[in-house]
């Protein structure tokens, strides 16, 4: 009882001193760019960013990695940028940069002292404008991805675990590809491709602007007009998701790497969207099965049992589709069938059970301790002012999201067990060493 009352305590402490709320200003540009302004003159810093919302999912069978090569590609010049000159303006104005891309979108960055914010602004306007895209720049890039792809997936231990859990989990979706995509797709592309691509997706009715941090909202309105205004709209991007069946039978698999020892096990359950409420509860449900060494599998199998090295459960969370990924690896003569029945023990008590008011009251905790973490830097706030956008088409959530944490219940916790986390509904793949010749 007296524990009950510690967490119970913690709790309204954490609701006591959540977040400040994060304002902003948002509007649309005549061509179509959305443009998210949240003002913090706190410290000397702006982040400047633009989520174009191209990923890995609008690529063609027969050309994956056209989102991730583009990540790369867009920072090899512009009509006013040297090639190669990107990275040393940013460095030599006291900036950094960076970028990335998953199967939703792409998302590119700069953060510089705030008496550079017009030259964040000219640089991704110079981006979106004027682009290079010639032989010389593909070659080049090519390289470098299949330098990557060597170094990240082939010859990286586990590296291919995720690319085989999509393609025996997706059948008709385009996650069923990887986000580094098939380095023979590159190779047989044309420019005349990667022109086409670039005309169609890196166009501003298809991204998000967002300025975060030591401004003045007048001032960087005209500044945005100047740089932006003049970008022409580009032909409106028309996505048909591709509708997979529902998974009633499950689905065994075995895959193979000979960059392993050890092998592993996951289950694997297709998810709603990122957009549906469920999503949210299966984080929960993610959150309170394997986070941190305290976390129901973790003690079960590690610390108790020793039977597992590692196991770990999280909530892939996508704008079509999400992955549902609870994976192990044994210990010893431990067999992957083993941990596998120990993991379902756990889901079972969850489906039949509801979770205890002391493990609900520390799943409430870390989620608002999250919360206000993730709202706890400039760069992080204008990340998930773009997502939230791009994802809900309301910019609000990076202020209300914990509202629908705070709202799920221990029954709702139970009810989304038992509807998705089923042994029927799932694929069970076997991640094995590779047999020795």
């Amino acid at each position: 009882m007296k524990e009950y009352a510690f967490y119970l305590i913690l709790s309204l402490l954490f609701v006591s001193v959540q977040a400040q709320e994060v304002s902003f200003t948002e509007y649309d540009m005549d061509n179509g760019l959305h443009v998210i302004l949240h003002q913090d003159n706190a410290a000397p810093v702006v982040t400047t960013s633009v989520l174009y919302h191209v990923g890995a999912k609008d690529e063609l069978a027969d050309r994956t990695g056209f989102a991730h090569f583009f990540e790369h590609l867009l920072f090899e010049g512009t009509k006013n940028i040297g090639r190669g000159e990107w990275f040393s303006i940013v460095s030599s104005n006291g900036g950094k940069n960076n970028a990335y891309t998953n199967d939703d979108y792409t998302y590119y960055y700069e953060v510089f002292p705030s008496n550079n914010l017009e030259l964040g602004l000219w640089l991704e306007s110079e981006r979106m404008l004027h682009p290079i895209i010639n032989k010389i720049g593909v070659d080049t890039q090519n390289e470098v991805v299949k330098e990557e792809k060597r170094l990240r997936v082939d010859n990286s231990p586990y590296g291919k675990f995720f690319e085989n859990v999509k393609k025996n989990l997706f059948v008709k979706h385009p996650y069923k590809h990887t986000t580094i995509g098939e380095m023979d797709h590159l190779d047989a592309a044309s420019l005349e491709e990667f022109l086409a691509f670039n005309k169609k997706y890196y166009v501003p009715n298809n991204a998000i602007l967002v300025v975060a941090g030591d401004i003045q909202i007048d001032a960087t309105k005209k500044m945005i007009a100047d740089y932006f205004g003049a970008i022409p709209k580009g032909a409106d991007v028309n996505r048909v998701a591709e509708k997979e069946d529902p998974i009633t039978e499950a689905i065994e698999a075995k895959a193979y790497d000979s960059n392993i020892q050890i092998p592993a096990v996951v289950a694997a359950y297709r998810m709603p969207s990122i957009k549906t409420r469920d999503s949210k509860v299966l984080d929960m449900i993610s959150t309170y099965l394997s986070d941190g060494n305290s976390s129901k599998l973790y003690r079960k199998m590690v610390d108790e049992k020793k039977m597992a090295l590692q196991v770990g459960a999280f909530n892939v969370s996508q704008e079509d589709y999400g992955m549902y990924l609870i994976f192990g690896l044994p210990l010893g003569d431990t067999s992957l069938e083993s941990i596998i029945t120990e993991i379902d023990e756990e889901v079972v008590k969850i489906q039949e059970d509801l979770i205890s008011e002391k493990d609900y009251q520390k799943l409430q905790n870390k989620f608002e301790t999250n919360f206000v973490d993730s709202n706890s830097s400039v760069e992080g706030i204008a990340n998930s002012l773009a997502e939230y956008y791009a994802f809900y088409r309301d910019t609000n959530l990076i202020n209300s999201e914990i509202e629908i944490y705070r709202s799920i219940s221990r029954e709702e916790i139970q009810a989304v067990a038992k509807k998705y986390l089923n042994p029927n509904q799932r694929l069970v793949l076997d991640y094995l060493p590779e047999p020795t010749k």
